[in-house]
């Protein structure tokens, strides 16, 4: 008497050539992964790309921390960084102040702390006006063309030609200012026309595309197809330029203070105390270490933080 076979287990095979059994198919194993079906956007797939990259996640500790003690520098000192004795001028380490004192006898480590407020506040500062202003301009060329795109690209190459260093000395020796507002501004005046001229690009290239041109056939107007359509498509590329430019000028405004003529006192910044230590490197080492060190760090961690963006991205680049 034949089995009997069992309908969710057994499978009869099809008989193949000659009446030999076919080779029975297998079904196909389920995905390691459940799958929605949906394809995840430009910025999630970059965001799962960022939370698997180890140079982001580093770079992006570094920079909360800079934030958070630069917006509240008292939970890691309580000391005033203006408040100075004689006394102590160029000592080294001593209990509670662990990176020694300076020429005018101020804590070291409460200026270092201090320092970082001046110096965040300017990158950050001037980083959001020049991408503002240069996607602006920009978009705005590259979106319409014509008179306005070589007007811009004319002005643009002016200031191009312009030195940054020259250009701080001559238009910051001028303003007498102390506070970060005029550093600010030169940055941003400098600043613009890389943005400008990536955005240009980045907006030219994505109002070719097809879907922007069914808008434009479907009768949508000039001001939706650039906010609704180009402009979202067009914002990644500045994104990079603007995250990596941060750290330069975080490393220019200290640059223009060395020489006297970025931030002035009674401001604390690195680069006011990397001038005041340079002359005393030889005797007092300690007072040029600290400063310089997390200046270095500051911009280092943006630079890699710009990286990391920059590689999640672009598709190119995976």
């Amino acid at each position: 008497m034949p089995e009997r076979l069992d309908p969710a287990t057994d499978v009869i095979a099809p008989a193949g050539a000659g009446g030999a059994p076919a080779p029975a198919v297998s079904e196909p194993e389920p995905p390691d992964r459940p799958t929605t079906g949906r394809p995840r956007s430009l910025w999630s797939d970059a965001w799962h790309q960022l939370r698997r990259n180890p140079v982001f996640l580093v770079s992006a500790l570094l920079i909360a921390f800079l934030v958070l003690i630069a917006l509240w520098p008292q939970i890691l000192t309580g000391a005033d960084p203006l408040r100075c004795d004689l006394s102590k001028s160029q000592q080294g380490s001593a209990p509670g102040h662990p990176f020694g004192y300076d020429t005018q006898g101020c804590d070291v480590f409460t200026r270092t702390v201090y320092g970082a407020r001046a110096s965040i506040t300017v990158g950050v500062c001037a980083t959001l006006g020049a991408a503002l202003l240069g996607s602006l301009l920009g978009g705005l060329a590259g979106f319409f063309g014509g008179w306005w795109d070589a007007l811009l690209s004319r002005i643009a190459d002016v200031f191009f030609g312009i030195p940054v260093i020259l250009g701080g000395l001559v238009f910051l020796s001028v303003v007498t200012s102390s506070t970060v507002w005029p550093v600010v501004g030169f940055i941003v005046l400098l600043g613009w026309p890389q943005v400008a001229r990536i955005a240009r690009g980045s907006v030219i290239t994505a109002k070719q595309n097809d879907y922007v041109q069914a808008a434009r056939a479907l009768g949508a107007g000039s001001g939706r197809m650039l906010l609704r359509h180009v402009a979202p498509n067009a914002v990644a590329p500045v994104i990079v330029v603007a995250t990596i430019a941060l750290g330069t000028y975080i490393a220019l405004e200290a640059t223009l203070s060395f020489l006297g003529v970025g931030l002035r006192p009674p401001t604390v910044s690195w680069g006011i105390d990397i001038s005041n230590a340079a002359p005393q490197i030889r005797n007092a080492p300690h007072m040029l270490l600290w400063p310089a060190g997390a200046l270095s760090i500051t911009v280092l961690a943006f630079i890699m933080l710009g990286d990391a963006v920059r590689d999640a991205l672009d598709p190119k680049l995976r």
